[in-house]
């Protein structure tokens, strides 16, 4: 695509006649209906460390804080304002696009929710503050130039994938215990880290017309939504079964087990996922995604069941 191609838009305004944004566009901006992933994969790492809750509730809700609104809600401002020109064509009811948000305030509230980040991971000592920094450069590298990861859909899904699940499950277990996690915990949370890839997949079939126009290469725009659609059920299903393997090895046949009727399930809506892909990716999300996660609790039970 060249130059001239590119759809010519624009959402900077004299600074005369910026205002300042309204704080309910600004919630809009941070997407709070994304934060659940983050926040339920910080509480598995939780459940999975086998600590005391009781004796750790501030580091708990400071945690959950800090995985939902503040880094979650910091990569939506930053995906916002850098794919603001995608967003015109794909979703123009957006804050950005629609002109909700005046000015620049989409890229100064990405900064200001950084910092803000950053001074809330402080009292979560050295593990959440290391955890929280990664997970802020990969929120910029993957929407921001120069890396901009999201640009080839293997990369960019894989860097969601990571900072939606393994890094908070990572932050929770390491802050509870104020330790490395075990290696039993760093393979599930890395395994179902991995499987997320194929959710972040299905969650790029609504932008397709958008991203081919702009030239972002997504797996959809890669490779076709039937082929990216059998790939992405194929990335989210090899990892459970994975996991599977590993809980029967560390003797936790009833997880295994729960797990395997799970991924049944999962593979019986998949093939009802590929008769329309696009058209039931949502509904994807809200049957076999809820099962995936589900799973995600179960395994996390069984590593604390263990000490592990």
């Amino acid at each position: 695509m060249t130059p001239a191609d590119k759809p010519s838009i624009t959402f900077d305004q004299p600074a005369a006649s910026v205002r300042l944004p309204d704080l309910k566009v600004c919630l809009e901006l941070l997407k709070p209906v994304t934060w659940f992933a983050a926040i339920w994969a910080f509480m598995c790492g939780v459940v999975s460390s086998g600590a005391p809750l009781a004796a750790r509730w501030p580091e708990l809700v400071l945690g959950m804080v800090l995985a939902g609104p503040m880094v979650c809600g910091t990569s939506q401002a930053v995906n916002d304002w850098f794919d603001r020109h995608v967003d015109a064509i794909n979703e123009p009811d957006r804050p950005i696009p629609s002109g909700r948000m005046p000015g620049r305030w989409g890229l100064y509230i990405a900064i200001i929710w950084s910092v803000a980040s950053l001074l809330v991971a402080l009292p979560l000592g050295p593990w959440g503050v290391g955890a929280t920094m990664f997970a802020l450069a990969a929120a910029w590298g993957y929407s921001a130039p120069p890396f901009r990861f999201k640009m080839n859909g293997w990369w960019g899904n894989a860097a969601v994938a990571l900072c939606y699940e393994g890094v908070p499950w990572f932050t929770g277990a390491a802050v509870m215990r104020n330790a490395l996690p075990s290696p039993h915990i760093l393979i599930i949370a890395a395994l179902y880290s991995a499987g997320a890839h194929g959710i972040m997949t299905l969650n790029d079939f609504k932008s397709i017309e958008g991203d081919l126009k702009i030239g972002v290469r997504s797996l959809p725009a890669q490779l076709g939504v039937l082929r990216a659609s059998i790939v992405a059920c194929i990335i989210m299903a090899v990892p459970q079964v994975c996991v599977i393997e590993f809980m029967i090895g560390w003797h936790h046949p009833l997880a295994a087990t729960l797990i395997g009727v799970s991924l049944l399930v999962q593979l019986f809506l998949m093939r009802r996922l590929l008769e329309k892909p696009r058209e039931r990716a949502p509904w994807y999300n809200a049957t076999g995604t809820t099962l995936y996660v589900l799973g995600m609790l179960v395994s996390a039970f069984a590593l604390a069941a263990t000490g592990v």
